[in-house]
């Protein structure tokens, strides 16, 4: 057996996404042929008996606690960023900068400018690049995507797509600090239009291509909460809610919906596309499902059918277990961080790379700048 190449990875951030991709990059050599092997060297965090405790854990040879000396590393190939939006400009375009592949937890930048400044850096450096947009890995999504490009739907009239949460109801809850900063606009950039919607967003754009104007609402319903950092009563400048309609190039309607006050719901991400010939559903709840309807189907047996994607000759499925039995959310992470490497092996990019985030970045700042103008917003052509 030939020895693999070693692919020496150092990821910032020991939250939840940073287990997450710790995760993917253990879990995709043992599942999927890659010409890499990846190797956990070292986890960056400001606490370092966290970090300790992360490394030992997840088994990462060493850690940092300042990220310009982790870039520093000769011994480091990959930078992977699973830390909090305002961190991710400054420390893509260093180790860019640094000639490190760089990979990013989405939004790509809190604003246009920064994204468009890390697509520079990626792009001036030459090196591979990715967002982990995780739910383009859902296989019942990918075979959605496949069925798109063969032609299936004919002419797209109408896509829409929520994503539904509700942990921010609570108006004693406080903002800012570690595990609330998504509520803090100087660290998250916006609320939920870059926190849920831009997961929504990448999707719609890769199944059904560019959205290219929007109308949007969002609402912040609690104005004030205590901060965790300062201990006073801070006024809240991010998005509890927001809503749009668009237009996308192939000339389709859209409309969009992301909230945290939808009480009952933790993560309900939905998706529906209708053409000429045919339609489908999603939701996040039912992952392994893809609903499917053919209007071609014989008249009298037409109708909804409930697609299980479980088979060997569904996307990824032949790499898991046997026909039937379902894998789950921390698998769209393996299948993102095999496709990078898969890519890396056959000197090609693995979508979407930042230029794919800026993309989306654009839609969600067209769509801010509607909800404060009232008026119908072009997104900013590329």
């Amino acid at each position: 057996m030939a020895v693999k190449k070693e692919l020496n990875i150092g990821i910032v951030g020991y939250g939840f996404m940073g287990r997450t991709h710790s995760n993917a990059f253990l879990q995709a050599p043992r599942f999927f042929p890659l010409a890499y092997r990846p190797v956990l060297k070292s986890v960056c965090a400001r606490n370092a008996d966290r970090a300790r405790g992360f490394a030992e854990n997840w088994g990462y040879e060493s850690i940092e606690t300042d990220w310009k000396a982790l870039i520093d590393r000769k011994d480091i190939d990959l930078i992977d960023i699973a830390s909090p939006n305002d961190t991710h400009a400054e420390i893509a375009i260093a180790a860019a900068k640094a000639g490190k592949m760089v990979l990013c937890e989405k939004p790509l930048g809190r604003t246009v400018d920064e994204a468009r400044a890390m697509v520079d850096a990626v792009g001036s450096a030459g090196v591979p690049n990715l967002v982990w947009y995780n739910y383009r890995r859902v296989p019942a999504m990918t075979l959605l995507k496949q069925l798109l490009d063969e032609g299936r739907f004919g002419r797209i009239f109408h896509y829409r797509s929520q994503f539904l949460q509700d942990w921010t109801i609570s108006q004693d809850l406080p903002q800012g600090g570690e595990g609330l900063w998504r509520l803090d606009s100087a660290i998250a950039g916006s609320g939920v239009t870059g926190d849920l919607l831009a997961h929504n967003i990448d999707m719609a754009q890769w199944l059904n291509g560019p959205i290219v104007e929007v109308t949007a609402v969002t609402e912040t319903f609690i104005k004030e909460r205590k901060h965790n950092l300062t201990g006073r009563v801070e006024p809240v400048r991010i998005d509890d809610a927001s809503a749009f309609l668009c237009r996308f190039a192939n000339g389709s309607l859209a409309v969009f919906e992301a909230t945290r006050y939808a009480r009952g719901h933790k993560a309900l991400f939905t998706v529906e596309i209708n053409g000429e010939k045919a339609s489908a559903s999603w939701d996040l709840h039912d992952l392994h499902r893809l609903n499917y309807f053919d209007h071609r189907d014989e008249g009298q047996l037409r109708g909804w059918k409930s697609v299980h994607v479980t088979d060997g000759d569904h996307p990824y499925m032949k790499h898991w277990w046997v026909p039937g039995l379902q894998i789950g959310y921390e698998h769209t992470f393996i299948h993102q961080a095999a496709d990078f490497i898969l890519a890396l092996g056959e000197g090609r990019a693995a979508a979407p790379t930042f230029r794919d985030g800026l993309a989306t970045d654009r839609v969600t700042e067209a769509v801010l700048k509607s909800a404060k103008t009232g008026q119908w917003e072009k997104v900013a052509a590329a």
